[in-house]
């Protein structure tokens, strides 16, 4: 029989512990991220066994082969998320920052200082390592969480939940910092509870996330898509662009930074294409592009051996978000039709051009929209740990707040602090006091 909590009851007991949590010191947190990376540690192995069963299930339902490597906790995995509580360690404390400091008049002095954002919900996929890295980063920022991961890692969940709550709350963290809801329906119990939490973060498809949007008036930050691009310019180095295409798509190919489109310069069209078709194939990737592009790709006799078809597809069809070993191409004219392709279809998530024409690079910097804009390098980048965040708890496209990898910063907002020496409004409308503004930073 399923245990079925209460999430308001519970969120209300999370509020009301959210400024304590808010008020602890650095290092009362840092000691609980040291506790839990060793309780992780010393309990792998019950972690991994619980992955297993995991695994086995996934298998056993027919979970498509891209999605199962999300499904791993292994000795690897357990590796990346201490080193990333090693890095959260070490960052200093996002709270209790002066980011202002003005004198209004003569003992009269305004401040804004960085604070926890409160509660804060996280609906995310089926990835352990996910729940790992979301609940110390709200914990090192000093915010409550409520944790809901997808049920094909509900084992590995469980035991992981199990082990950082622990973890922390034997450090000396309040008991209600952590939630772990396991059930469907709580979700639609969690978008109901607005006057208990101050944010929702949802990670997982584009149906997903806009059923989360249009069912709360609790505030949502993340994305919806990862429809990344990487433009290939006329003045690129085309080993360095297939190689940089190649991790783009197939390093791992379910994140929502995977490459989705490429897009070409028309002057290099004829002879690149056909060698990214030839490496995409030797990676099992299919492709599917512009009757142009599938014209110069299948036409090539340094392709045609390997390549028998491109699928064609429509300007419509480049919205499309993969998360598996697919590819769109299209041919362009120049990095202007590229911006504009980039701006028009993509999700505004990440985005790179391969050139060493520092004129183009710097007007494809400039103009494209998106969170993420690099140059000659992987769109698999835009993760918060290859930051130097420590971790993430989600990709942001939003331009309110926070934007691209959310991590320590993004977690926190601020609040004025003004301190006075009985100074009212009335003396400064009458003109008997002024305002003499200065800058105290």
């Amino acid at each position: 029989m399923e245990f079925r909590m209460n999430i308001r009851e519970e969120a209300v007991k999370m509020k009301q512990v959210a400024p304590v949590l808010a008020a602890s010191s650095n290092e009362e947190r840092n000691a609980a991220l040291r506790a839990i990376g060793q309780a992780l540690q010393a309990q792998k192995e019950a972690i991994f066994a619980a992955n297993a069963e995991d695994c086995r299930a996934a298998e056993e339902a027919g979970i498509a082969q891209a999605v199962m490597k999300r499904l791993v906790f292994n000795e690897a995995k357990l590796t990346d998320v201490c080193k990333g509580i090693d890095q959260l360690i070490s960052l200093p404390d996002p709270i209790g920052r002066t980011l202002l400091k003005r004198e209004l008049d003569a003992g009269l002095v305004l401040e804004r200082v960085s604070v926890p954002i409160g509660v804060i919900g996280v609906i995310f996929e089926a990835r352990p390592d996910a729940l790992v890295q979301i609940s110390t980063l709200c914990l090192k920022s000093g915010n409550c969480a409520i944790l809901k991961g997808g049920k094909e890692t509900a084992q590995t969940n469980r035991v992981l939940f199990s082990i950082i709550r622990d973890a922390a709350v034997s450090a000396g963290l309040p008991a209600s910092c952590l939630l772990q809801a396991e059930l469907h329906n709580e979700i639609d119990e969690l978008l109901q509870c607005e006057k208990e939490v101050d944010l929702l973060i949802p990670r997982g498809s584009n149906q997903f996330v806009q059923y989360i949007m249009n069912n709360t008036k609790i505030p949502v930050m993340g994305h919806a898509d990862g429809i990344c691009h990487i433009y290939v310019d006329r003045d690129a180095d085309q080993e360095m662009a297939v190689q940089v295409i190649l991790d783009a798509k197939t390093q791992y190919t379910a994140a929502c930074n995977a490459v989705e489109t490429v897009l070409v310069h028309r002057d290099i069209a004829p002879s690149f294409l056909p060698k990214l078709a030839r490496a995409l194939h030797s990676a099992s990737v299919r492709l599917r592009g512009t009757q142009e592009a599938e014209d110069l790709i299948v036409g090539s006799v340094e392709a045609a051996a390997a390549i028998d078809a491109v699928d064609i597809m429509t300007d419509e069809d480049f919205r499309t978000e993969y998360l598996d070993l697919i590819l769109s191409v299209k041919v362009v004219a120049d990095v202007e039709e590229a911006i504009d392709h980039i701006n028009r279809y993509g999700s505004h998530h990440t985005d790179s051009i391969i050139t060493r024409d520092d004129a183009a690079a710097d007007r494809f910097l400039q103009m494209v929209d998106s969170a993420g804009v690099y140059r000659n390098c992987s769109t698999r980048f835009a993760d918060g740990f290859r930051y130097g965040f420590g971790a993430e708890v989600g990709i942001s496209t939003s331009k309110l707040h926070a934007r691209g990898p959310v991590g320590l910063e993004g977690l926190v907002t601020y609040k004025y602090l003004l301190r006075g020496e009985g100074q009212i409004v009335g003396d400064y409308a009458s003109g008997r006091s002024s305002f003499h503004f200065r800058d105290l930073m």
